[in-house]
């Protein structure tokens, strides 16, 4: 009995169809994959044996018992946490917990985007906003970054152009604190003028700051969300990056009033509770002690990348040293192109990510790769960069068989 065919049936504009999975890559520079000698599986397995047994029954019902923003202590945690390290000031009223800060960015993008819109992004930046706008039909229009973070006279020239076509900006998307893919930390001086500049043309700030508790020497300005004197700020976050990216926790600050309109469009309801639950106990007792100690092993992990990068490409390979996070933004020779380099690599044994995904300017990012350093081994960098190196030999004549191993950044 033939089975039915649902090629007909399928939606239209769906996105292609995934591969199956068949396990990570030998060398795997993709995703945004952690440390797994940091996490700190000992204080997460007495926090799960600890808050289980005391609140338990909660699961019984839907909120644990904490309504539709999440579970209570969590968000009262993060109020503290906030102030301390980003100088935000909110109730446990004005955060959202979500499923991931995926989850997040689309809640965002369900009250403020229709088809048609258009919003300001960072020229590089997170593939995850990118594909996001793309699907919905909207217009991203990229600005570009130096080594503090993004330019403001670019942002000032893009919102002067659109004024003249009469085109308002929904908001301005931006991951000031530790970029995504750069590493760079908007300066202080920088978050003013956005902000100066976002009042003046009424546009909202959508502050992604997943990536803020991985920088080197742990000082950052304080968040856009509170230098904010007008109230046009929201903020994201995540734990993905800070404890573990599986659990899938993230949230959104903002205003109730906005809160109110995101929970009608949540309707999973409830984010995972065991995994609130978990985080809301570790983190009380444990999150300042275990971001340190992970930093610190993922700047040792970055070293050993720029090493091998300067061993095996030479001056081929540029790039700058970023202030945190776990991702390296490479540039490689003008004729290389990665989306070309992806198929061959992969081949080899080298997942990476091709720069043209990560870039509303896919020129700007033809040559460019997005390397995640937190997952693998130190000796799995070294042997992956020595196997990548070989790859772009083959395929692009780059780099030259004796590597100038002059340091070269962009």
């Amino acid at each position: 009995m033939a089975s039915l065919d649902f090629g007909p049936l399928f939606a239209p504009g769906l996105p292609p169809p995934a591969a199956k999975w068949t396990g990570f890559a030998k060398y795997n520079f993709i995703g945004g994959h952690n440390d797994a000698e940091q996490l700190p599986l000992a204080a997460l397995i007495k926090a799960a044996n600890d808050v289980l047994t005391r609140e338990a029954r909660n699961l019984a019902t839907y909120g644990l018992a904490s309504g539709p923003l999440g579970y209570r202590p969590l968000r009262e945690f993060l109020v503290q946490k906030l102030e301390r390290t980003a100088g935000i000031r909110c109730d446990a009223d004005e955060i959202l917990i979500t499923s991931g800060s995926l989850q997040a960015l689309d809640l965002v993008n369900g009250i403020l985007l229709k088809r048609g819109d258009t919003v300001i992004i960072e020229q590089a930046t997170y593939q995850g906003a990118l594909t996001r706008l793309q699907r919905l039909g909207v217009e991203a229009v990229g600005i570009p970054l130096d080594g503090e973070g993004m330019r403001m006279d670019a942002l000032a020239a893009a919102l002067d152009a659109l004024r003249r076509r009469g085109v308002q900006a929904k908001y301005i998307y931006t991951i000031p604190t530790v970029q995504n893919p750069t590493g760079t930390i908007l300066s202080e001086a920088r978050r003013h003028e956005m902000l100066r500049l976002a009042a003046q043309c009424g546009v909202p700030i959508f502050e992604d700051d997943c990536y803020s508790d991985l920088i080197w020497d742990g000082k950052r300005p304080p968040a856009l969300y509170a230098m904010s004197t007008h109230g046009g700020v929201i903020h994201i976050g995540s734990f993905s990056k800070s404890v573990a990216p599986a659990l899938r926790v993230g949230y959104i600050v903002a205003p109730w009033p906005l809160l109110a309109r995101m929970l009608p469009l949540k309707t999973d309801a409830g984010s995972g509770a065991l995994e609130q639950m978990v985080l809301g106990e570790f983190c009380s007792a444990q999150f300042d002690a275990h971001v340190p100690v992970l930093t610190r092993a993922l700047r040792a992990k970055l070293e050993t990348l720029m090493a091998a990068l300067d061993e095996q490409f030479g001056t081929a390979a540029e790039f700058e040293d970023p202030k945190g996070g776990i991702f390296l933004w490479v540039k490689l020779p003008d004729q290389v192109d990665t989306q070309k380099l992806f198929a061959p690599a992969l081949a080899a044994g080298v997942a990476i990510n091709p720069g043209a995904e990560w870039s509303t300017d896919k020129s700007h990012g033809r040559s460019r790769t997005r390397l995640c350093f937190a997952n693998p081994s130190p000796e799995v960098i070294r042997a992956g960069i020595a196997t990548l190196a070989e790859v772009c030999r083959r395929e692009f004549g780059v780099p030259a068989r004796i590597a100038n191993v002059e340091r070269a950044r962009v």
